[in-house]
């Protein structure tokens, strides 16, 4: 991050500045229980929250599958490449009503400089073209 960048607030600044990023890759949740597995999953996590019954870890297909790890679907990850703050309202909200309206499931991360959605392989272009649009739309509203 650029030295004196500030994360933006507003919803419609969040959305009109947001650029989706198709990241290259499948990735996959997999659970595991708090042990040496699920330490070493760790090591190669996309993201990882701990629950009351375990671990979490967002995985590389390929990652899950040299571990043996079962999942329920392969997943592309879309980053919105939009420096967001952790207290701004409305875009995690936007973004999935946006994407529930095209029958996308979709996964929300969000980490401390960006967003992150999962949605299934099959869908991804169709999230993308969602996503640009919804941008486009705000920023044409402005």
């Amino acid at each position: 991050m650029e030295s004196g960048t500030r994360p933006v607030k507003g919803t419609k600044k969040m959305i009109a500045s947001m650029s989706p990023v198709l990241q290259p890759g499948v990735f996959v949740f997999c659970s595991m229980f708090h042990n040496d597995d699920a330490k070493a999953a760790l090591s190669l996590a996309r993201g990882a929250f701990a629950e009351d019954e375990g671990m979490s870890l967002i995985l590389p297909k390929g990652e899950a599958d040299r571990l043996g790890l079962s999942y329920d679907a392969e997943m592309k990850q879309i980053t919105l490449m939009v420096f967001s703050s952790v207290t701004g309202v409305g875009l995690t909200a936007a973004v999935s009503t946006e994407l529930a309206r095209q029958k996308i499931p979709a996964n929300v991360v969000a980490a401390s400089q960006h967003d992150h959605v999962f949605v299934p392989v099959k869908k991804a272009d169709a999230a993308m073209e969602t996503l640009r649009a919804l941008q486009e739309r705000v920023r044409d509203s402005e």
